[in-house]
Order: C-alpha cells, then structure tokens, then sequence
C-alpha cells in the first residue's frame, strides 16, 4: 500500500511537471507572438509617417544628397581615402537637426509611445563605366556608424526599414554612380510591459490554472495520505479489540467445560469459583464494548451531568481510589488551590483522570505528582509521570481516536487506543482543553485547563 502511495505521487509530481512545462512554453510561444505583431505595428506605424527623410525636411536631403556627391566626386579625383568617405558621411552637420526633426515627427504623430531610434549607415558603393566598382564603405549595421538618431546600442532595437538611395552624375567626361543604404532601427520604452499588458488575461489563466492544478495535487495527496492513515488505524484497531477480545472469550470457553465436569457441578466452593470467573470477564467483554460505543461520541454529543463540586475533594477522592488499585505506585499531590468550588460531570471526569493516570502506570511511571493551580481564570490540574515519555513526533497523536504510542516492547501493553481521545473529548465537552509535554526518557507532564 505504501509504495504504491509513493509511486502514486512521483508519477503525480512528474504529471505536474509535464504540465507545467508544457503551460511555460504556451506562455512563450504566446509571448514570442505577441513580440512579432508588436514589431510589426510598429514597422507599420513609422513605415507610414516616414517613408523618406524628403517628407522631413527637403532641404536638409538636398544639403546631404550634396555632400555624398562632393565626397564621390573627391574619391574620384584621389584627394580622399575611404575612411575620409566614411568619416565624411558620419560626421556631417546636419546630424542634430534631423535627429530632432525625425523625434518631433515621431512625438506628434506616435504620441502613445516613446520611441529611441537609430539611423545606421550600411552601403557607400561608386560604380564608375559601369566595369570599375569602388565599395567604399559596406558593414553590417553597427551603433558606431549612426547618421541620426539617439540610440545607443542597437541590442535591444530592431530593423524597421532600409533606405536605398542612388545617385547618377558625371565627373571629368567620367559617368558614375552613388548607392547609398541606411537602416532605421528603433526601440520603444517599456515595450516589456506592453506586451505583458496584452497577454494580462492569457498569464492569468494560466497562473490559475497551475495553481488550481498545485492545489488540486496536494489535496489528492493529503487525502490519499489520510486514507492510508485511516486504514493503517482501522488495521491496528481490528488487531488490538481482537487481542482484547481473546482472552476473556478463551477463559469463558475454558470455564463453560470445565463446569461440564460432574465433579466440579457438585464442589460448591469450585463452582462458585467458576461461576464468579464467568461473571467477571463477562463484565469485561461489556466493558469493552461500552468502551468502543461511549468513545465513538464527538463532545458535542456527549450527555453531562453535571453538578457542584468541590474539585480538590473530587480529587483526593480518585487518588485514594487509585492508590487502593495501584499500592506499589508513589502518588504524590501538591495543590496549591484551596476549595475551589465547579460545576462538573463526576462519573465522566472521574473516568478521564483515572484514564491519565492508568496510561502512566502503563507506560513505566512509578512516581505520579498531581498540582492544583488557578491560572488566568482557569483551574489547572497537572499530572507529571516519571515514565518513559513519548516521542515529540507522537505528541500530536495521543488524543487521536485508536492511537497507541508505540515504545519498543511496551507496543503490546493492552488497550485500545480510546483513553486519551476519550479524555480529549470529555475536556472539550467541558469547555476545557488538554496538552500534553513531554521528552523522551524523562516523563510525561498533562495539563488540563478547567473555566473557573
């Protein structure tokens, strides 16, 4: 039972996992899908307002259309290098101009988003006699080559379009001709919480429902453990009422021949004998039958009668009772409360303190103390063992209905398990409450807290 339990939750735990996983990767594919259609509205959107920088400011185009011709035409002549070209076309003079010509174009006709863009240049080819080509400048887009623009790096912007420009002319009876290629790369600010903005209901939905799946699981593991709980009690409880059950069921058998024998019929004092053994353990079997049927009652359920007493008498009462029945236990009390007068059940109470103090007795107690104190309103009894004490894990269990602490050998000491959680439920009837302290090896210390 157990290891299918356990490989009931592995397999479970996998299954979440798998689940999980695979609720993770909608989420990114989701999320990856929504990044693209962003970055295409966005190409879309600065496609429409800036299809050439002519529609930005036509002077400035013409002053740079300029430039690029007045750099070919020096490349020509051989007063210029490459990298005079390509220093000339990065550092122009209208740069910060159309910067803030193109941001102003963005804030008016973009006003929901705040836009950082770049302007790269890529291509600075002269072909001349169409048969000579001179590739002046040709990189992949980087940062370092910016025209316009106030990005700073191109890590986290993407390409929004090229700009492919051509220019015819000719230069000392010599045709040529300029290609020119500029990239625009922009970054939107928070586009992260955008994009989670629209997937809100999808992240929702899907924290749901992993946690419902969470939640779910440890239910149906917390209900499978208590089964199992459940039926390991019933078991152990079936054992130990059949082991009770035995010998007063075997001595009334015995009993039941031997007064078949003509001899013993007719010896008044054997029969007698006999006769008072069948009488006693047919009051045990009653006994333990009362004793399953009083503790299958909840608290709430249990009738009390209950009366003025005068508790310390009450008490002095069950201890002389019990020192008769145990002479070879020290009983000692210290009672610090002095006619402390409660409404209380005498015939239940009497049989929950006898139950404490027979289950220290049970469990290896040769000395028993009873202490009397009102704290905060309320009368408490103490009863302290020097037994062998129980186990910190235990502790909770012992007012559980059909648990026996197991300790070694003592495990086979009799009982059913009905004591302590018959003690539980006569306190709480009362409106009281019962704890318990304990280490192992030093005794065992029972509290109980009456309302004054």
């Amino acid at each position: 039972m157990k290891q299918r339990i356990n490989l009931l939750i592995v397999f479970s735990v996998i299954a979440l996992i798998v689940l999980s996983t695979v609720q993770c990767y909608l989420v990114k594919t989701t999320y990856d899908y929504k990044v693209a259609q962003f970055h295409t509205e966005i190409k879309n959107e600065i496609a429409q307002i800036s299809n050439n920088y002519s529609d930005i400011d036509s002077v400035i185009v013409s002053k740079k259309e300029a430039l690029y011709k007045s750099l070919s035409e020096n490349y020509i002549k051989g007063k210029k290098t490459k990298l005079d070209i390509k220093n000339g076309v990065l550092d122009n003079e209208f740069q910060d101009v159309l910067t803030q010509k193109i941001k102003r174009k963005f804030e008016r006709d973009l006003p929901n988003l705040k836009i950082d863009f770049a302007i790269v240049l890529n291509k600075f080819i002269l072909y001349r006699n169409t048969k000579r080509t001179d590739t002046i400048f040709s990189e992949k887009p980087f940062i370092q080559n910016k025209l316009y623009g106030n990005l700073v790096s191109l890590n986290h912007a993407f390409l929004v379009r090229n700009y492919v420009g051509t220019t015819n002319g000719t230069f000392e009876n010599q045709d040529y001709k300029l290609l020119t290629e500029d990239s625009m790369y922009v970054s939107v600010i928070d586009w992260e919480m955008i994009i989670l903005r629209r997937m809100m209901v999808v992240l929702i939905l899907s924290l749901l429902s992993i946690l419902t799946l969470i939640t779910l699981f440890v239910i149906a593991i917390k209900a499978l453990i208590k089964q199992k709980k459940v039926s390991d009690v019933k078991t152990d409880f079936i054992n130990n009422i059949t082991h009770e059950l035995k010998t007063p069921l075997a001595t009334l058998g015995i009993s039941t021949k031997i007064l078949e024998q003509k001899n013993i019929r007719y010896n008044d004092e054997n029969f007698n004998a006999i006769v008072n053994t069948i009488s006693r353990q047919n009051n045990r079997l009653q006994h333990l039958i009362d004793q399953v049927m009083a503790n299958s009652l909840a608290e709430n359920e249990i009738e009390l009668q209950k009366e003025k007493l005068q508790t310390e008498d009450f008490l002095l009462s069950i201890i002389n009772d019990f020192r008769i029945t145990f002479p070879k236990i020290n009983l000692q009390t210290d009672f610090q409360t002095q006619k402390t007068i409660l409404v209380l059940d005498k015939f239940h109470l009497t049989t929950a303190f006898l139950n404490v103090l027979e289950n220290a007795v049970k469990y290896g107690s040769n000395t028993i103390t009873i202490k009397t104190r009102i704290i905060q309103n309320q009368f408490s009894i103490t009863i302290e063992d020097d037994g062998i004490g129980i186990e910190k894990n235990k502790q909770s269990l012992l007012f559980e209905k059909f648990y026996r602490v197991e300790q070694g050998n003592l495990h086979n000491t009799k009982g059913l398990g009905l004591g302590l959680y018959y003690v539980n439920q006569i306190i709480k009837a009362h409106q009281g409450s019962v704890s318990v302290v304990s280490d192992l090896g030093k005794g065992t210390q029972f509290t109980i807290l009456l309302k004054v």
